[in-house]
């Protein structure tokens, strides 16, 4: 377990130089399109066992004194309060999120645009609110027949009717809060402003997935099929790329779909398109830093899984169409995976069979399984919790590390003032009290100690978890699943 797979310095050094060569083949200005999370790549470094989450962020930090961030949020998104699924915040909080993230690791902001705007007042709110803030604002419009009409986009009734972005350095990364925000067309419209001005600029794109020097149905591109099962992508050979040169690359169904599009605006714009493929707009090096092809396959098929059960989950929970589920499994099963490849699952689901109520396992570095199961004291996710850091810090599994004395006052504190109706311990709550015991038990303290070896670990809970306890193990950076079932009947889960 823990196999590393992937070399991330060797990923962040090529990864800066290939943007330098691009910038330098543009003559010094670059507009790029960077896909995917910045800080916070989790699929990724799920899939590529040692690809740290702020890689790209690091990378960026290498040439901070030569990038600016724009960040690109769609009116629309805005309107109708979009939230990111992993953070549970709306698009223009985590817009806000952003530049204080980046501002805070040295980066500089240049301004925000606001795509697809049409007078939307909650748009003009959310301006007056980055004015207010100091942050500049732009704004871009819907430009009818988008992107097939050529002639209209690359014109001044098209681009021309967009503000232009005023930046200041060579390296434009034009990022966003997620997809469908706009920021193909914003890095194509200051192509256009950049040409009308008299100043040669380029365009590339930078997404981590489908890695486009792998073969089509690697595990680890297959699990980004998975990954975007709710956006219908799909991966393919690039056609434009083979013809051109002869040589077989992947890359996903959007961008073949649009690149003759964006071929005949390069045309229009500069008189001759830069590039001959959708491959060769990007800059990805991901592929170049595999080093244990064995350890990414492994890693990307249990990462399928995990997104089966929680497609099923999504399902059961009434938050997502079936289609999305039935996509995922055919392609567990296009690799001859399944549910029962994920060891953790049997074990959790024998626990619960023998003791007749909701268990949860987690595998452990060294391998080995532990369990956890509800009682009137903690939940199953917080017995297993406590288990664990047991077994990893050498403790005797039935020696109490928390005095009932303590749990107690925190039930009636539950149950009696703040009305939950469940009295057992959620993990955060466990954590807490184990704290607490630390002061008097020094095992209690070194059972916390083991916290950060929890990372990267597998486990599965035979029900829905609560938020506060599903949090929480991703903080911790625990691989989780669970079956499609809530612990109560009910319709509402808090």
């Amino acid at each position: 377990m823990n196999r590393l797979g992937f070399d991330n310095d060797k990923y962040v050094k090529l990864q800066s130089q290939n943007i330098r060569d691009r910038i330098s083949a543009f003559g010094g200005k670059l507009y790029l399109e960077f896909g995917g999370k910045l800080f916070d790549d989790y699929h990724a470094s799920r899939v590529l066992p040692g690809f740290q989450p702020d890689s790209k962020v690091r990378m960026l930090m290498e040439m901070k004194d030569e990038a600016e961030i724009v960040i690109v949020i769609s009116a629309d998104d805005i309107e109708r309060s979009k939230r990111r699924g992993d953070l549970g915040i709306t698009y223009d909080e985590d817009t806000l999120r952003l530049i204080d993230a980046f501002r805070g690791i040295g980066l500089y902001v240049g301004s925000v645009v606001i795509t697809h705007y049409r007078g939307q007042p909650i748009a003009d709110k959310f301006i007056t609110r980055l004015d207010a803030l100091g942050v500049r604002a732009y704004r871009h419009y819907i430009i009818p027949d988008y992107p097939s009409n050529v002639s209209l986009i690359v014109s001044e009734e098209g681009f021309g009717r967009n503000d232009y972005i005023e930046t200041e350095r060579g390296l434009v990364v034009v990022t966003a809060p997620g997809p469908g925000s706009g920021k193909m067309a914003t890095c194509l419209s200051q192509l256009y402003h950049e040409h009308q001005r008299g100043i040669r600029a380029g365009y590339a794109k930078f997404e981590t997935f489908p890695i486009w020097n792998l073969p089509l149905k690697h595990p680890v591109n297959l699990a980004y099929e998975a990954a975007t099962a709710d956006l219908d992508d799909v991966n393919m050979i690039d056609p434009f790329h083979l013809e051109a040169y002869g040589v077989t690359t992947v890359n996903y169904n959007r961008d073949v779909e649009i690149f003759p599009v964006l071929e005949a605006m390069f045309r229009t714009i500069y008189g001759e398109s830069p590039y001959k493929s959708p491959t060769d707009m990007g800059v990805n090096m991901v592929g170049f830093c595999i080093v244990d092809d064995e350890a990414c396959r492994e890693a990307s098929k249990q990462e399928i899984i995990r997104r089966y059960y929680a497609a099923a989950c999504a399902v059961r929970q009434g938050l997502s169409d079936p289609a999305e589920q039935r996509k995922i499994e055919l392609i567990m099963n296009s690799m001859g995976a399944s549910p029962e490849d994920r060891p953790v699952v049997a074990a959790a689901l024998a626990r619960a069979e023998e003791t007749g109520a909701p268990a949860m396992a987690l595998e452990l570095p060294d391998g080995v399984i532990v369990t956890g199961k509800t009682s009137s004291l903690l939940g199953a996710a917080s017995a297993c919790l406590l288990n664990a850091l047991k077994h990893l810090a050498g403790i005797d599994k039935k020696l109490m590390l928390i005095a009932p004395g303590i749990i107690q006052p925190i039930q009636h504190l539950k149950v009696e003032h703040l009305g939950n109706h469940n009295p057992r311990l959620h993990t955060d709550e466990l954590l807490i009290a184990l704290s607490i015991c630390a002061v008097t038990n020094p095992m209690a303290g070194y059972a916390i100690d083991q916290l950060g070896k929890l990372k990267g670990c597998e486990a599965h809970s035979t029900v829905i978890l609560s938020h506060v306890d599903e949090d929480l193990f991703k903080k911790l950076g625990v691989n989780l699943s669970f079956e499609p079932r809530y612990q109560a009947k009910k319709l509402f889960h808090k």
